[in-house]
């Protein structure tokens, strides 16, 4: 059995959410061959409107994913699972999330996790639409936003406009700034997340990175008395752990401490 270099991993998706492999027992399995004891099962949240339906769940999957992971809890008793899903902060859902996910169905937690955002009347998306310093000021104050209601137990990926923001530059280095000074003062932890080293590299004047994570967003929210976690994001059971040692070298590089986002029940 390998040995693990993190106790848990808190970001993971199945197949319900349209884009990724396996159920939650296929992750159980993962989990222990891999020498985990804690497994995050976190897909895409379903939308009550069913909005963006290539890459989450539609809400009928919603009680199949509930059973998938009690049944995965079933199979696995020594391995600790935990029931979240990962949430693009609507605000005319805040209910949905707190009354309906967290209470009602009592999810474990909640990622916050902004791969779109609203900009002059209109929602538009972190891959391909934050190319523009007006709009990744906006892109910082909705996820800014989110991250102010607590209903998050970590923000995700917090530098994922970095795949379509194609220098550093100031405003680059303001929003992540406001970010860190904002998880600093809520106590949250950014996430340090390893599947961007598993995705293709883009080109940029600057030359050849991965799209995230970007150190100089690392070296900036190092300023601030953040925290961090670091999860694989992983689509396919198989990728379970990887790049996380990629990740924990990132942290190491800024002095970044390393914290475990969710204390299980």
């Amino acid at each position: 059995m390998p040995t693990p270099l993190l106790a848990g991993n808190y970001h993971s998706h199945t197949q319900l959410c349209r884009h990724a492999e396996g159920m939650p027992t296929d992750y159980a399995a993962e989990a222990v061959r891999r020498g985990l004891s804690i497994l995050g099962i976190s897909d895409h949240t379903p939308i009550p409107d069913d909005r963006w339906p290539g890459v989450r769940m539609p809400m009928a999957s919603l009680p199949l994913y509930i059973d998938s992971v009690r049944e995965a809890r079933e199979a696995w008793p020594q391995l600790t699972i935990l029931m979240a899903l990962e949430c693009e902060y609507i605000p005319e859902y805040h209910h949905f999330y707190e009354e309906e996910l967290l209470g009602r169905l009592g999810m474990d937690y909640l990622v916050c996790a902004q791969h779109w955002f609203p900009c002059q009347g209109e929602w538009l998306g972190c891959f391909g639409q934050t190319n523009t310093p007006e709009r990744l000021t906006a892109y910082t104050n909705h996820t800014i936003r989110a991250m102010q209601t607590e209903l998050f137990a970590f923000t995700a990926h917090p530098d994922i406009f970095g795949n379509d923001y194609p220098v550093w530059d100031a405003h680059a280095e303001a929003c992540a700034a406001a970010i860190a000074e904002a998880a600093a003062e809520l106590n949250m932890p950014l996430e340090i997340n390893a599947l961007g080293f598993r995705r293709e590299k883009i080109e940029t004047p600057s030359g050849i990175r991965c799209m995230y994570p970007w150190p100089p967003f690392w070296e900036t929210a190092a300023r601030f008395p953040v925290t961090v976690t670091i999860n694989s994001d992983a689509h396919r059971p198989a990728d379970l752990t990887k790049n996380i040692p990629d990740a924990l070298a990132l942290a190491h590089r800024f002095n970044l401490p390393v914290v475990t986002p969710v204390k299980p029940k």
